[in-house]
């Protein structure tokens, strides 16, 4: 018998309804404008269809920035003005001032205010559309879980955080020793003879195997997982479906498959995308380094204020291969801050300089190390530079984690632009997932996804 699985978007494919509705709303409502106003603003002609291509480019890049691509946005009703107000607003200011490629600036002011404010009402529609009826739990997908009893609420948790939608409904113990049913609030402890039955009546639409017992999944269970692949259903294996959901390694769930799971090779040997990248981060440097020499008179004249000391500071940190190299930065602590040792820096530092402290939250403390990054010490993204003494304590007690050391370190990064400050080694941990991740998949295409993403970090001001 098939079940009939209900409809559910995954995230991927939020993302692209998302823009795809953006881009047909925007242009759709434009080309019934031109049918109104006589003004090339609202018309689609075949000597200039690059310029909706060009608006609809901006939109998507601004969009990025101000989150409106973001799925906890998107689903909040009450998020979603302020995001696609400075979305569209960017947009429209661009566009409109973007030599050759967009249309003179219009005589009336009216003919702009209709445009700007088209746009702004087109896209807040659709995407008020969207919160309300496909973020809502219509178009959640339910999921049963086959693992050990005592994994239960960590599995759970660690998926649903990252995906509301993502609904695990029940789960299999696959714990032969377990003798005893226990639920886990909502989610459902299923009979191993009932999971079957329980997928049908359910409308569940994938199963994810966590179990790392092979003694847990019996004949009889099997046999059930065969017939609901042949009925449709999709299996999945856990590391698979963490990795995907949160943009993490799950090196805590993969052990010792981690070199098997984990290809070393794909990224350092695309020639190109090496060659490509270093002239981008030469460009950068001597850019940022144009901008640090611009801004050292106003830190100078602020730290003789309220930060008086140095102005640069030096510390080790280890590099690609395990190589120890000098970082600099702009001083955001006092003098003498670490007279009893290396520490983790943490949320609200008493060490930390009011001055320092706006420096670190829109990242000009950092600005120095386009100098790393023309020496080639850095790259302009890579998983965050470590101290020395930092390293050889995480290393002793997480797996893996020197891997993170095959790459150059970089001025920003995946678990930069996704997580906080790690304040301890449990942090640490997480960060880590997310370094392997850039690492195992870095391409141009996640290069500017963290880019935009550290835009948005300097612009909204959440730096740490």
């Amino acid at each position: 018998m098939r079940s009939t699985n209900k409809m559910h978007f995954e995230i991927s494919e939020r993302k692209v309804l998302l823009f795809a509705f953006d881009t047909i709303f925007v242009l759709s409502t434009l080309y019934f404008l031109s049918f109104f106003f006589d003004y090339h603003y609202f018309a689609f002609e075949i000597q200039t269809i690059y310029r909706p291509i060009i608006l609809v480019g901006y939109l998507y890049i601004f969009g990025t920035i101000f989150e409106m691509y973001n799925l906890q946005v998107a689903s909040n009703q009450f998020q979603i003005l302020k995001s696609v107000v400075l979305s569209v607003s960017s947009t429209v200011l661009v566009y409109l001032l973007t030599p050759i490629l967009s249309p003179e600036l219009p005589k009336q002011r009216l003919v702009i205010l209709i445009f700007y404010f088209t746009l702004v009402f087109t896209v807040l529609l659709w995407r008020f559309f969207y919160a309300l009826f496909l973020a809502s739990h219509r178009f959640s997908q339910n999921v049963v879980l086959i693992c050990d009893q005592g994994e239960v609420e960590e599995l759970v948790l660690g998926l649903e955080n990252v995906d509301p939608h993502y609904k695990i409904i029940g789960f299999v113990n696959s714990d032969s020793l377990s003798t005893t049913n226990s639920d886990f609030h909502y989610v459902k402890e299923i009979d191993k003879s009932e999971l079957e039955d329980f997928v049908i009546k359910n409308n569940v639409s994938e199963i994810v195997i966590a179990s790392q017992k092979t003694d847990g999944i019996t004949a009889d269970l099997y046999q059930q997982l065969l017939h609901l692949l042949e009925s449709g259903n999709v299996i999945r294996e856990y590391t698979q479906v963490y990795e995907s959901k949160t943009q993490r390694i799950p090196v805590h769930y993969i052990a010792r498959d981690f070199y098997r799971f984990f290809p070393f090779s794909r990224s350092n040997n695309n020639k190109l995308y090496l060659f490509l990248i270093r002239f981008i981060e030469l460009l950068f440097s001597f850019t940022g380094l144009i901008i640090c020499t611009v801004f050292i008179p106003f830190i100078s004249i602020a730290n003789l204020i309220g930060n008086k000391g140095s102005l640069f500071y030096t510390q080790d940190r280890v590099g690609k291969n395990g190589n120890v190299f000098k970082i600099y930065k702009f001083r955001t602590m006092i003098e003498a801050s670490e007279t009893n040792g290396a520490v983790f820096a943490v949320f609200n530092d008493k060490r930390i300089t009011p001055f320092g402290k706006f420096m670190r939250k829109s990242r000009i403390d950092e600005l120095p190390q386009f100098y790393n990054i023309l020496k080639g010490d850095m790259a302009v993204i890579g998983p965050r530079p470590e101290r020395p003494f930092f390293v050889e304590e995480i290393a002793r007690v997480m797996p893996f984690y020197e891997t993170r050391h095959v790459i150059k370190p970089g001025l920003t990064g995946w678990a930069q632009v996704n997580y906080s400050y790690g304040e301890s080694i449990d942090e640490s941990l997480i960060k880590l997932q997310y370094d392997l991740y850039y690492i195992k998949h870095r391409s141009v295409f996640l290069d500017l996804s963290i880019t935009f993403k550290t835009i948005t970090t300097v612009l909204f001001y959440r730096g740490q």
